[in-house]
């Protein structure tokens, strides 16, 4: 389908009528006046003339004129040529994971189904290694938090360099305490940076907080503000105590004031159920976008233009050396 972007350029095209009303351009010329006019005239064979002289177009002249002007206002109005509608899926949900490196994550207290004992850290990594594989609609990102919280991977819709960047992570690299309430002020941060309506976070952690600037159910509550659900999974001992204790309370109430629930994981079973759980609170989900292509079409009318001026003085020039040749030959 063809459209003008400058529909009112069209206005334009009466626009030659109009100079038809101001006065005719005129230009004088310098003679010489000489004793031998006579013989002159006699030689030439041409009739003298006097006063003005009026310059007529022929009409491949007047033709190409009025062409090129068309072409320069067509080109003006800027055409586009809009293709048929395009749709394409994108990502409708951003989830981050904030993964807890504690030095508590060290017990190895999770078996993975060959009955390979690991720590809770290779646990977290083998079934969140699954959730990306299952949650090809969503933005992921990863937060990783100790004595304090860092992104380790913004949004993206690259899964598996997600993964890597999971892969990568270690036991202590962010310090050995739980800032769990800085975690969830650092996503509240990059959540307000993307555009997508849809937010949810994941934390896993097996400790309490041990001295965030924001008290975990304070951050919760921001975190709401910002259509943000938070689903909280304790993968600690409930048993512990000092700064390994889990504070179910607090995690409960993180979870209970954005909407989202909260999981108690004490073997690698638990955790997955845990995921798939989250999985089924928050199905796939995709937006439709929908664009037409558009290509600009406004070269076509200037190229025409200047074909035919160049084929015409093209022409032109071609007769004149023909003549040339005849008169020399003569």
């Amino acid at each position: 389908m063809l459209e003008l972007t400058n529909p009112w350029a069209l206005a334009l095209l009466p626009l030659p009528l109009l100079m038809r009303l101001l006065p005719a351009y005129k230009e004088s010329r310098d003679s010489v006046r000489v004793p031998f006019f006579d013989k002159l005239v006699e030689l030439s064979q041409q009739r003298p003339d006097t006063g003005a002289m009026i310059l007529r177009r022929d009409r491949a002249q007047r033709f190409l004129v009025n062409f090129m002007w068309l072409c320069l206002v067509l080109s003006a109005a800027k055409p586009q040529w809009i293709g048929t509608p395009i749709e394409q899926q994108k990502s409708g949900r951003d989830l981050m994971v904030a993964v807890d490196l504690s030095g508590s994550m060290e017990a190895r207290d999770f078996t993975l189904p060959d009955g390979t004992t690991v720590d809770r850290l290779q646990a977290v990594k083998a079934v969140l290694g699954e959730l990306a594989n299952q949650r090809a609609s969503d933005r992921l990102g990863l937060i990783v938090f100790g004595s304090a919280a860092y992104l380790q991977t913004p949004f993206t819709d690259d899964h598996q360099v997600w993964s890597q960047l999971l892969a990568e992570t270690e036991i202590g690299m962010a310090g050995q305490s739980t800032v769990f309430g800085d975690a969830i002020g650092l996503a509240i941060k990059l959540f307000q940076e993307s555009d997508s309506n849809n937010r949810v976070l994941i934390m896993l952690t097996d400790g309490n907080d041990t001295g965030s600037t924001v008290p975990p159910v304070d951050a919760a509550k921001v975190a709401a503000a910002n259509g943000i659900r938070i689903y909280t999974i304790a993968i600690g001992d409930p048993a512990s105590v000092g700064e390994e204790a889990l504070d179910m309370d607090a995690i409960a109430r993180v979870s209970e004031v954005t909407g989202g629930q909260d999981f108690e994981a004490l073997d690698r079973e638990a955790l997955q159920r845990a995921y798939q759980a989250i999985a089924e609170l928050e199905p796939e989900l995709f937006e439709s976008i929908s664009f037409r292509p558009r290509q600009s079409l406004h070269w076509l009318p200037i190229g025409i233009a200047l074909l035919l001026y160049t084929v015409y003085h093209g022409l032109g020039t071609w007769r004149a050396w023909r003549q040339w040749e005849a008169d020399s030959a003569a």
